[in-house]
């Protein structure tokens, strides 16, 4: 590669090894060493590690904490602006997820010097240009050198200490609802391997760059039980955390998630993430999909287990609210959500395993062909 790259031609998923959140350490390995990290001391430290949530949130007064989170991811998509913008919504969601708004960001930069200024000049204005749109000033940051490119950022946000959201709390008889559709992993993958739809590819990247502000604004207006973004530990990954933290069970409806167009069909042809095989493997024995026919229950496996990059939120929330706020996000529609949202699921009392996928049958011929 010449040492100054076109930004227009240059193809930066041949660069990475994973794409987007499909890169992240598994869960289980991740569990193991943070169980051996010192517990926290600190009283101020209102959301720490504990639960696996979102971001942390540290009490300054009794109406202000602030939130803080980093995350950074090899290229999802070759355009190095869209990389950009997506590696900066999928960073921000997190504050977004706690109830949050952010204040600052700091750009996290590792780039190799063979790719030259231009590319690197481009993914920066793409994570700038998403940092405008959250209200967020960006002060500054770090880079290295390194043969793998990557981005992100650290976010700092506000938050009054009594309506943080926390990813437990999730009651019997909530319903849960999804705020954008699954699959980005499989189309990312389909797209590192030159075979994915241009549509699908393009529903993902809309998807992927957009924020969760819109939507963290509208739940505002609620109170939901439970709250928490859904990345690269796959739907039903932050769903067993959810319920976990909560002792209930979630049930997931298959025939209500919104999928991305094809990725019924590349999980079908084999184009799944190595992420997918450690959420599937992490969750082991405390998932149960409800259906008798093995090939469809893989299928449905590697969409539930599909690790999402800048993904939507997975909200619980009593059922006497939920049609208010599907309502609401149909209002706001177009408005900075623009994405597909359902209720997917329901809170059970805890049965003896944390998710439940029922009607899996639902993988259907109209699915495979993309509709």
């Amino acid at each position: 590669m010449k040492p100054d790259a076109d930004p227009k031609t240059v193809k930066l998923t041949q660069f990475s090894k994973a794409a987007g959140c499909a890169a992240k350490i598994g869960p289980g390995t991740l569990s193991k060493v943070l169980s051996e990290l010192p517990e926290n001391t600190d009283p101020a430290l209102l959301v720490g590690t504990e639960t696996s949530d979102d971001a942390a949130v540290y009490k300054i007064t009794d109406d202000k904490a602030i939130v803080q989170t980093i995350d950074f991811f090899p290229p999802v998509v070759d355009d190095p602006y869209t990389f950009g913008q997506i590696a900066a919504a999928n960073a921000l969601s997190d504050v977004y997820a706690m109830g949050g708004e952010p204040i600052t960001a700091l750009n996290v930069v590792a780039f190799p010097n063979c790719l030259g200024t231009r590319v690197l000049a481009e993914i920066l204005r793409g994570g700038a240009d998403k940092v405008h749109e959250a209200g967020a000033s960006l002060a500054g940051g770090h880079s290295i050198n390194d043969e793998e490119p990557k981005y992100g950022l650290s976010v700092t946000g506000l938050i009054d200490p009594k309506k943080i959201r926390k990813n437990f709390g999730a009651r019997p008889g909530d319903v849960i609802i999804l705020t954008k559709p699954i699959g980005t992993g499989l189309v990312n993958t389909a797209v590192k391997g030159e075979m994915a739809d241009k549509e699908a590819e393009e529903e993902a990247v809309a998807s992927m760059r957009t924020l969760n502000k819109s939507t963290k604004r509208v739940l505002d207006d609620f109170d939901p039980h439970a709250c928490t973004d859904v990345t690269g530990f796959s739907l039903a990954g932050h769903g067993r955390e959810m319920a976990q933290a909560s002792n209930v069970t979630i049930e997931f409806d298959f025939s209500m998630i919104p999928l991305i167009k094809n990725a019924v069909v590349y999980a079908d042809e084999g184009l799944i993430p190595a992420g997918t095989y450690r959420n599937e493997d992490f969750l082991g024995d405390d998932i149960e999909f409800d259906t008798g026919d093995s090939d469809e229950t893989d299928t449905v496996k590697a969409l539930m287990f599909d690790p999402q990059t800048s993904g939507g939120l997975l909200i619980s929330i009593a059922s006497e609210k939920a049609p208010d706020l599907l309502t609401a996000l149909a209002g706001y529609e177009g408005k900075g959500i623009g994405t597909r949202f359902a209720a997917v699921g329901r809170v059970t009392e805890f049965n003896g395993r944390h998710i439940r996928v029922i009607n899996c049958s639902s993988v259907t011929a109209s699915l495979r062909d993309g509709l």
